[in-house]
């Protein structure tokens, strides 16, 4: 397998600064920063000579709940419990249908889970819906997984989400279809307390965030503004004001705007004006009207009024007062994007979007979707997307990019092209847990992490 670096940037901020010399020359092959992968015996999970891994939890385990786990694994978030445990809270991204699920079709669902904290049970004529979230209780001094139960059912196609740091994690759903007909409505997202305590949390819908094909979220803890992500071709960029601190039910929902002048951020028409590389752009929001947007429009109607379409918005973190954003398939080669947003502390100055990288001449970083940071370095690790139309060809990967602008291999899936999703660190950085989606398992990754 090939492995290439970015020329250095030569700024403190260089993070990206070598990034963006992707759009400008193909890069030369060079060292990985941890050496090359190594083969795994196992056939999981390629590492660097140093790093090993474990598998803490793996689809249709029994769980303590009675349940079995679920799967097609996604995004995740780790929070530190009192007692020095981890609490792992992992998506699972399930429609309708007992395909996959943690219920048995045979016995009737209201002998597994309680109905009223179930959020679409489904009827007579239509099955339940059984998406939601997992919640895993992991020992990392001996290494053992100690519990695992459903923390959260009844909802569609848990994508992605964000960890808050008063200790929950926003679940978002990505419904296919956001008008159905069957009583109950999806494209909402909902708060999930991490705990260790073996229970079913009741679904309740943050309504107030909008009702779209919601992808991930990000605090921005200055201002307690949340950002979201949604994942369609053309999708927006949207921020949420709450009414008050820590409380989504109440508030401001807005899409991002670009100057009328500028162009499609989305750059997909080669051939057309392209919104350039490493530039900081101004940009504005407008308040969006009829958030629950019970016809899916809500996108359209934002942009009509200004909003700009991005590509997939997938990956959203905050580090060092900047949000970086995945799109997936932006870009004309469709290889995806990377976005900085700085937001402005003064309101009379305007937030600022930089598109950072832009893959073009390599096949480095290509379709980024889930991102995390390193607590220790600030290296990002990013998760590679195996459902893109326009790489299906390669076994995804776990990238990272470090502080002086490199890109570099950290991982490779061995089993088959399923997507990595999930990418997220212990509190105190020692730990790297991440999904393989297909066949559902999650991972411990630990080695000699470089600060």
């Amino acid at each position: 397998m090939k492995r290439r670096s970015l020329l250095k940037g030569i700024s403190h901020s260089a993070i990206f600064l070598g990034l963006r010399q992707l759009t400008e020359a193909s890069p030369k092959q060079s060292s990985s920063l941890y050496g090359p992968l190594k083969k795994d015996p196992n056939g999981i999970l390629d590492l660097p000579q140093g790093f090993s891994y474990q598998i803490v939890s793996k689809k249709s385990q029994p769980m303590d709940d009675g349940l079995k786990v679920p799967g097609i694994f996604d995004d995740m978030a780790c929070f530190q419990s009192k007692n020095g445990q981890l609490i792992l809270i992992r998506n699972h991204e399930l429609s309708s249908g007992f395909k996959h699920s943690c219920i048995d079709p045979s016995q009737p669902i209201n002998k597994q889970v309680k109905l009223d904290h179930f959020y679409d049970p489904g009827n007579d004529n239509d099955p339940p819906f059984l998406g939601g979230t997992t919640t895993v209780i992991y020992d990392p001094t001996n290494k053992k997984t100690i519990k695992q139960f459903m923390s959260l059912i009844g909802t569609d196609r848990n994508c992605s989400g964000g960890a808050m740091p008063w200790g929950s994690w926003i679940t978002c759903e990505e419904p296919a279809d956001t008008t159905s007909k069957r009583g109950i409505n999806h494209g909402y997202c909902f708060e999930v307390k991490a705990s260790e305590h073996t229970a079913l949390q009741k679904a309740i819908p943050l309504k107030a965030l909008g009702r779209f094909r919601h992808e991930a979220v990000a605090l921005d803890p200055r201002t307690n503004i949340l950002y979201l992500t949604e994942d369609r071709n053309d999708g927006l960029l949207y921020r949420f004001i709450p009414d008050k601190p820590k409380d989504f039910s109440s508030g401001t929902l807005q899409a991002l705007c670009l100057k009328k002048d500028s162009p499609d951020p989305r750059n997909y028409n080669a051939a057309q004006p392209q919104l350039p590389v490493g530039i900081d752009h101004p940009v504005t929001w407008i308040t969006l009207d009829n958030t629950d947007a019970p016809k899916d429009d809500l996108r359209v109607r934002g942009h009509a009024k200004g909003a700009s379409y991005f590509a997939r918005g997938e990956g959203i973190t905050f580090q060092d007062d900047h949000l970086y954003i995945a799109c997936t398939d932006g870009g004309p080669s469709r290889k995806g994007q990377i976005f900085k947003l700085t937001p402005s502390l003064k309101p009379e100055e305007n937030d600022a979007l930089n598109l950072f990288i832009q893959p073009t001449k390599t096949d480095l970083l290509t379709n980024g979707d889930n991102i995390c940071v390193s607590p220790n370095n600030k290296h990002l690790v990013i998760c590679e997307d195996l459902i893109s139309t326009y790489r299906r060809s390669t076994s995804p990967h776990l990238r990272i990019v470090t502080q002086s602008g490199t890109i570099h291999t950290l991982a490779r899936n061995a089993i088959n092209k399923s997507e990595f999703a999930g990418s997220c660190f212990s509190p105190d950085g020692s730990i790297l847990f991440a999904n393989i989606q297909r066949p559902g398992y999650t991972l411990a990754i630990t080695g000699p992490w470089k600060t």
